[in-house]
């Protein structure tokens, strides 16, 4: 039989998973206006899928990550013959990544990894003050 979940637990998990969606936010970012020679190849937006779990002893829930799964639109194709990466017909296929979008993303992940800090900051807080209490 397991131990019953934590506030410490449940948030470290909730800040791990919002860890990954900085990472893939990050990398689309990072992979905005990249250009590949099919559209196959071409970089596609990277999102985190979550689940949720329910811990029977404590009846907290977590989060876990499930899956990152590839996801938005297609490839864009522009005809750039210059281009080092030209498929044969000289065009290139331009990574379809909203990178407006993906700033919003981020900004809002930043809060939530935030909100997490703070509940880990509140508990450790109460049970120092708990602590106090017995002396």
């Amino acid at each position: 039989m397991s131990s019953p979940l934590t506030v410490f637990q449940v948030a470290g998990r909730a800040m791990s998973a919002q860890l990954v969606r900085m990472n893939t936010t990050a990398s689309n970012l990072a992979n905005a206006g990249g250009v590949a020679s099919s559209a196959d190849a071409a970089y596609k937006t990277m999102k985190p899928v979550f689940r949720t779990s329910y811990d029977k002893a404590s009846g907290l829930a977590t989060v876990d990550v499930e899956k990152v799964v590839t996801a938005g639109e297609t490839p864009a194709k522009r005809y750039d013959p210059t281009n080092a990466q030209a498929d044969k017909d000289g065009n290139v296929y331009e990574a379809a990544v909203d990178e407006t979008r993906e700033l919003v993303d981020m900004m809002e992940i930043a809060r939530s990894y935030q909100n997490d800090v703070e509940v880990m900051n509140t508990a450790k807080q109460l049970t120092i003050d708990t602590l106090k209490l017995g002396r």
